[in-house]
């Protein structure tokens, strides 16, 4: 998922999916202990994906407390 996609992203939309991403990446995880898992590098996407949803989503945090505060 790109950076650009997630800033177009309502706020709702990325808590929906992170919480898609975090049982995706338990189910990978899962996947890794059994040894049905083909591409362990699908573990990092899917973290770094989750990063980006909670950095973009505290941006906005910060932002909208500037601009509380211009205000």
């Amino acid at each position: 998922m790109k950076a650009t996609d997630i800033s177009n992203m309502a706020d709702t939309e990325i808590q929906e999916k992170i919480k898609e991403s975090r049982t995706e990446l338990f189910n990978l995880r899962f996947r890794l202990a059994t040894g049905q898992l083909d591409n362990p590098t699908k573990i990092k996407a899917v973290k770094k994906d989750i990063a980006r949803l909670h950095t973009e989503l505290r941006a906005r945090e910060l932002r909208a407390e500037r601009e509380a505060q211009a205000s």
